[in-house]
């Protein structure tokens, strides 16, 4: 196993001063399997928090409660902790206290699953207490130990299970499978924080329908995201669908790049489907409004996971726009779509239009308009043509001064009223004519 210099510092003081310490977890787990240089290094050890303090330079306490240490070599922090076991669980959340104890498969025996059990040192190699090995070598996800207990203790490691397995390709085995769905519902006793971040990360990784799809069969995404499991089985009676809405999102979201905001925006963009669903007198489902009608489904659970704002903002857009695609685009249309979305993100809501289209029955159609939209686009970009209030030749100030007017409301009507000539006519963005334009318009 490659051992960056600086962890080896580390595993080298601590040998040099009579303690015993491994690379432990997740890096030992890639490196077995010949993923990319880990990033993250965990080093677990028998010496006391304060005996680590006491023999490295600089060091944070940053969980000294839990035997945790940031050791600091070259300007990098890396985590180091005593050998432990922890108490009772009360919340299934987290230990209520943990006990240091001297003998390292006590502090794996802890873990979550098998394959992050693996320690590793250059004296005494790998050390493969629950085979964690073998389980790598068979593509399983299982718990160490008995995994109700492991789920009891922390119910997010159901979420770390099925986001394992659909990052690495592997298959849950089945006494953990059961041990989920048996333990579905302690998920809520988890953080929407955390919850959210093992969303994301399943979102964002290469195999997201798989995730998803376990999600659904162990009960999970009707508990975290009930809105989402509403889509699961729906047909959508229209010919221009071959897949029911939950399929179809998760194609949407596959199409798209491994982009977080786009991904979740493709996640989102049908949410409101089944509230939105009619059926015509020819049998035909319709789904009238349902980008609109998302947005404010999409914002609910955007904000109930605490995501930031212009997160937020971002998202909304993409949902609410998702169904605009131009059939017969005009520079003025497509100058009033760069508006409304933005120059930073337009070019995201082609990507998600292409992968929508692309989890439809007939494709082609539309990726051709969104194709000529995304070309006039660029055209006008390039052109340095005036798309928003910020880029008019005069401003709020301008006006106020210019005709005495006073802070207020019709301030931005007349903005809005000027960008709508500008959109249509860039040549008139001057501060003379726009000036000449307002006076006409709302003083004489």
């Amino acid at each position: 196993m490659f051992i960056p210099n600086d962890v080896k510092i580390i595993l080298d003081t601590l040998k040099n001063n009579g303690y015993e310490s491994y690379i432990v977890g997740g890096s030992v787990r890639d490196a077995t399997i010949g993923k990319a240089v880990p990033k993250d290094y965990d080093i677990t050890t028998n010496a006391l928090p304060e005996e680590i303090i006491k023999i490295f330079d600089k060091t944070v306490p940053t969980g000294l409660k839990h035997g945790t240490i940031t050791v600091m070599v070259n300007g990098e922090g890396y985590e180091v902790t005593t050998y432990r076991i922890d108490g009772e669980y009360l919340d299934n959340r987290r230990p209520s206290g943990v006990t240091f104890v001297s003998n390292l498969e006590e502090d794996l025996a802890r873990r979550d699953f098998t394959i992050n059990a693996l320690a590793f040192n250059e004296k005494d190699g790998l050390i493969d207490c629950f085979d964690g090995i073998s389980d790598l070598k068979n593509k399983i996800i299982r718990a160490v130990g008995e995994p109700n207990k492991r789920f009891k203790e922390d119910a997010l490691r159901m979420l770390r299970a099925i986001r394992f397995a659909a990052s690495l390709d592997f298959d849950i085995e089945e006494k953990t499978m059961i041990a989920i769905k048996m333990n579905c519902n302690l998920i809520s006793n988890v953080s929407t924080e955390r919850i959210r971040d093992e969303l994301c990360k399943m979102l964002v990784s290469n195999n997201t329908t798989k995730a998803f799809k376990l999600l659904e069969e162990t009960k999970l995404l009707q508990i975290i995201l009930p809105e989402l499991q509403l889509t699961v089985g729906f047909n959508q009676r229209n010919p221009h669908h071959d897949k029911d809405i939950f399929s179809h999102i998760l194609v949407v979201v596959e199409k798209c790049p491994p982009v977080l905001n786009i991904r979740m925006a493709g996640l989102l963009h049908d949410i409101a489907k089944p509230d939105c669903f009619t059926i015509d007198v020819s049998g035909i489902g319709h789904f009238y409004d349902h980008d609109r009608k998302g947005v404010k489904i999409a914002g609910q659970i955007l904000r109930r996971f605490k995501f930031d704002n212009e997160s937020i903002t971002e998202i909304e857009i993409l949902v609410k726009e998702h169904m605009n695609v131009l059939t017969k685009p005009t520079e003025i249309s497509v100058k009033r779509l760069i508006n409304r979305v933005s120059t930073k993100i337009v070019f995201d809501l082609f990507t998600l239009q292409r992968a929508d289209a692309l989890g439809s029955r007939f494709p082609q159609i539309r990726l051709d308009e969104i194709n000529e939209v995304e070309k006039q686009t660029i055209a006008i970009i390039e052109s340095k043509a005036p798309l928003s209030i910020k880029e008019l030749a005069v401003n709020g100030k301008d006006l106020m001064s210019e005709f005495s007017i006073k802070p207020g409301t019709q301030i931005g009507v007349m903005l809005k009223f000027l960008l709508n000539i500008v959109l249509e006519n860039s040549e008139l963005n001057t501060k003379d004519k726009l000036l000449s334009i307002i006076y006409d318009k709302y003083i004489k």
